[in-house]
């Protein structure tokens, strides 16, 4: 029974989820408890993990013997170590569950190579849509008069920035905090130049242990990203930032082949004020970080440990949700808690393609075909110059950019928790389709500014949505129904609400779609029109004014002849 108990613990202890971001695999997070005697020493780690090693390899058939080395402690106090060949997942899962075996560790996992969240260019929608009032923007433009983001600091975790006029102005002093000289590129590792040495790499020197790659030029994302968040603005030239009188602290995580999570989690402790030995203090400790960046797994303990220290801190975290049209809860850190995770909306108000979805998504904004400042450089840096770039990393630093808007005007600094209820309670529906889940809605940066003192307008709106699927049977008049429960709300809805659908269907002339008032008024939407045409997608405006706001509100969709079926994939109702 001892046995049996201690395996379980042992299991309760590791992140397994780092396993499927990669074929192979060297470099390991390992967390001791605080009174162990590995946290006393060096020393006693690599005598643990030499252990670890020699009990794996013996263990593994066939397998050859491999080393373990002690590398660095992080800033939460757990150890980077390295294997001095590449492991496969069978042999990596093995050294895991040796290393969790040991009573003395409160984790172990992968320490991931993260990579940079950009979709490739398309074609361009329009210059900086993203401020305007209309379809996908955040209503910047009406926010500028209350707010410009003075006083207020982003730190952008990133590839790094490079020189550009656009933006050399709002540049606070910032730090490097890649440890590894392959990846750094600068050859000499962590220091306080956050300058961007470029993350073009070769053809398959990216490839084992991490992730397949081809050859691929630098991104310059960082400089992209922080253009978004405070490019300077009204200087006759280039492009605006949504928070253009905030302050932008660069923090370098990423660099040739990505970044690592113990660095990353190291930068995310140090930009929000905390402690990393070693490392001179922030002098300018960030109210939001932007994190423009992740990959596949599980959050990991690591992120989770420096994110709930830098909320604790007051810092907001702020996360793109990744580009793979899949759901958020399979990407980090956007799927880590006390985080603000964004998805990408389109100059249409819709959601991008690419940007993923679910419950998890907090917020969405514009990401897709974002103008901002970025390098004429391929590898290395050449000249300044303006591109568009598409992805939900371009959709954070927007976010980012609207709570420094936020904090700027606050009369007392708000709490992430504060922030996050503000983006979420004044955003407004999808104008467009959202399939699988975009939140609260896009932020509108304009109504969480009015709302930031409790000054909201009494003609302030809110929008409710309800992402879970609901399938509709064949041929069945009652159909199926999906709700929305509101509270909290005084006197009537009004005479333009607005109802967002998204119903996947391959025949509409099929179906009838009605929402329903909690006093069980019926008020049709769609009545088997279009035919042929597949889908009843939208945002249809409904006068509701003699219904009470409070209640549960119903979107009911019957299909009333035979042979297609379909789903209410999601909806969402504003008043």
């Amino acid at each position: 029974m001892a046995s049996t108990a201690g395996s379980a613990f042992a299991a309760e202890r590791i992140n397994l989820s780092g396993l499927q971001t990669a074929q192979k695999f060297d470099r390991f997070i390992v967390k001791y408890s605080n009174n162990s005697v590995e946290r006393s020493s060096a020393a006693n780690v690599q005598k643990a993990l030499n252990a670890a090693a020699s009990s794996t390899a013996g263990k593994t058939r066939g397998a050859a013997a491999f080393g373990l080395s002690h590398l660095r402690r992080t800033a939460i106090g757990a150890d980077v170590v390295r294997s001095d060949r590449a492991l496969d997942r069978s042999q990596a899962e093995s050294l895991m569950r040796q290393i969790a075996a040991d009573p003395n560790v409160e984790y172990v996992e992968v320490d991931v190579l993260r990579q940079r969240k950009l979709t490739p260019n398309d074609t361009h929608y329009g210059v900086q849509y993203g401020f305007n009032g209309a379809n996908g923007g955040i209503r910047a433009d009406q926010a500028w008069d209350l707010s410009t983001g003075t006083g207020s600091v982003v730190a952008v975790l990133d590839t790094g920035i490079t020189p550009h006029s656009d933006l050399n102005a709002n540049i606070l002093p910032g730090y490097d905090f890649i440890s590894d000289t392959f990846v750094s590129r600068d050859g000499d590792g962590r220091d306080s130049n956050p300058n961007d040495e470029g993350d073009w790499n070769n053809a398959t020197e990216c490839d084992s242990p991490g992730y397949d790659a081809p050859a691929g030029d630098s991104s310059w994302h960082g400089t992209h990203v922080a253009g978004t968040v405070a490019a300077v603005t009204n200087n006759a030239k280039g492009v605006a930032g949504t928070a253009f009188n905030a302050k932008v602290v660069p923090v370098r995580v990423l660099g040739r082949c990505g970044g690592y999570d113990s660095d990353i989690s190291d930068a995310i402790v140090w930009a929000s004020g905390g402690t990393v030995s070693g490392i001179p203090a922030n002098a300018n400790p960030a109210e939001v970080i932007n994190m423009s960046l992740g990959g596949g797994g599980a959050c990991p303990s690591s992120y989770q440990t420096a994110i709930n220290g830098a909320v604790g801190r007051g810092t907001t975290i702020v996360v793109a949700a990744g580009n793979e049209s899949a759901n958020v809860s399979t990407s980090t850190p956007a799927n880590c808690a006390n985080v603000i995770a964004v998805a990408a909306t389109t100059s249409t108000g819709a959601k991008a393609s690419y940007s993923n979805y679910g419950t998890g998504i907090d917020v969405s904004a514009p990401g897709d075909q974002i103008a901002s400042t970025h390098n004429s450089g391929t590898t290395t840096q050449g000249s300044e110059q303006y591109v568009y770039m598409s992805g939900t990393s371009m959709a954070s630093p927007h976010v980012a950019g609207v709570v420094a808007l936020l904090q700027s005007k606050a009369t007392t600094p708000k709490t992430p928790a504060e922030i996050e209820a503000l983006l979420k309670s004044t955003a407004r529906a999808l104008p467009g389709a959202c399939s699988g889940g975009c939140g609260a809605g896009i932020i509108n940066a304009k109504a969480a500014l009015d709302a930031v003192n409790g000054t909201t307008p009494p003609t302030g709106t809110q929008t409710y949505s309800n992402g879970t699927d609901y399938n509709i049977p064949d041929n069945n008049a009652t159909g199926v129904s999906s709700s929305i429960a509101v509270s909290g709300r005084t006197g009537n809805a009004p005479s333009n609400a607005s109802v967002t659908v998204n119903i996947i269907h391959p025949y509409k002339g099929d179906l009838i779609v009605d929402l329903i008032a909690p006093d069980g008024s019926v008020y049709n939407i769609h009545n088997r029109t279009g035919s042929a045409a597949d889908n009843v997608s939208g945002t249809f405006t409904l006068n509701l004014s003699s219904e009470a706001l409070n209640g549960t509100w119903k979107l009911r969709a019957a299909d009333r002849a035979a042979q297609d079926i379909g789903r209410i994939d999601t909806w969402s109702i504003t008043f």
